[in-house]
């Protein structure tokens, strides 16, 4: 069992959120204790409703808990301050998104692009890499396009590209399938499974569809804000990524 054994890329002790919705008071997670090593491939499902979102905006260091504790590769992020905090999730993770977040005026190489330049990268620099990762996820021939003339499942796979431009150790996608249909849900997460395993790279993502599971190493179950299921799952092979695709 990886997870248990090896050091913890991302590590959770009893991890509590809570909210305020008017005069009542929601508890979105209960008391999370959560290990994730290098290189795992891990669904976090559940109803809606049930803490998954929460629970990946934990692990991606874009939220933080109420009470307990979040480390990000052996550092306690509730004791970096702001700066420091916002550079570990820069340097280290990146984020897939259901709704894409692509810039529509920009060409599907300049929104993987565009973290890079952010960062200081010159323009040669970010295009060579970015050229690369379209590559990577079948979208050679769609370098200048805009989101408006992409599919879907074309959009999601700039939207993965965008977020492995930086060789980051973890991406979390939240939802990242909601807005496709099957075919193009099970390509997505099947390109996310093998640059997992090309790259080391963890994966951590969010999910209400069953019909994914089975594609997975480990499945974490949310109910009413707690884990109350995580087990390791020997996934299956999916149809191989064809160029250009869905």
């Amino acid at each position: 069992m990886s997870h248990l054994l090896s050091r913890p890329l991302v590590e959770l002790h009893g991890v509590v959120k809570r909210y305020r919705l008017g005069g009542a008071a929601i508890i979105a997670l209960a008391g999370i204790d959560l290990r994730i090593g290098a290189g795992e491939f891990v669904a976090v499902w559940g109803p809606s409703g049930s803490g998954k979102s929460t629970l990946c905006n934990m692990i991606g260091l874009l939220d933080a808990p109420t009470s307990g504790s979040v480390s990000f590769r052996g550092q306690d992020a509730a004791k970096l301050s702001d700066n420091a905090r916002s550079d570990l999730r820069n340097q280290g993770i990146g984020f897939v998104f259901q709704g894409f977040n692509l810039v529509p005026v920009l060409s599907a190489l300049e929104n993987v692009m565009l973290p890079l330049q952010i960062g200081g990268a010159s323009a040669l620099v970010a295009r060579d890499a970015a050229r690369l990762r379209l590559e990577q996820v079948g979208l050679g021939a769609q370098l200048t396009q805009r989101p408006s003339s992409l599919s879907g499942g074309q959009q999601q796979r700039v939207a993965i590209a965008r977020a492995l431009i930086g060789a980051p150790a973890l991406v979390v996608a939240d939802e990242p399938t909601a807005n496709l249909d099957t075919a193009n849900a099970l390509l997505i997460i099947e390109l996310m499974r093998r640059i997992s395993r090309e790259e080391g790279t963890t994966f951590v993502f969010s999910t209400h569809d069953q019909r994914l599971l089975e594609r997975v190493d480990r499945q974490v179950m949310m109910r009413d804000g707690c884990a109350v299921e995580d087990r390791l799952h020997a996934a299956t092979v999916a149809t191989p990524l064809a160029a250009g695709g869905y």
